[in-house]
């Protein structure tokens, strides 16, 4: 239904700035609540911020919410996320996934999503 790809990340310095972008397809992309996780080594898989569908909605989770934001262009059926002032700590493997059944309400745990994409690593080296 929902096909998700996940791209911008990469090898950044301690104070930088990345923006990550997920490029959907699908009839029902730009119906579903898109959220983004990171998972980083050794550790479980974490939310990280998510979007209503039509981007007037957000939901970050509380120790992030001061350094990331999340947009979306439907236009462009991509949603992104913004982090700035990148931290050693917020190395990781980044996923955007999709919720459909529940798009009427932004939900923050990975079992609650039905659609992943593969994920885009981010590292910061201090």
């Amino acid at each position: 239904q929902v096909q998700l790809v996940e791209s911008g990340g990469g090898l950044v310095q301690a104070g930088g700035s990345l923006r990550l972008s997920c490029a959907g397809s699908g009839r029902f992309f730009n119906d579903a609540v898109i959220g983004w996780f990171r998972q980083a080594p050794g550790k479980e898989r974490e939310f990280v911020a998510a979007i209503s569908w039509n981007g007037r909605r957000t939901s970050y989770e509380d120790s992030l919410k001061a350094r990331f934001a999340i947009s979306r262009d439907n236009a462009e059926n991509t949603v992104y996320l913004e982090i700035n002032t990148l931290e050693p700590e917020d190395t990781a493997v980044y996923y955007c996934a999709a919720d459909i059944t529940t798009a009427m309400v932004i939900r923050s745990k990975s079992s609650d999503y039905e659609f992943w994409g593969q994920g885009t690593q981010v590292t910061v080296s201090a």
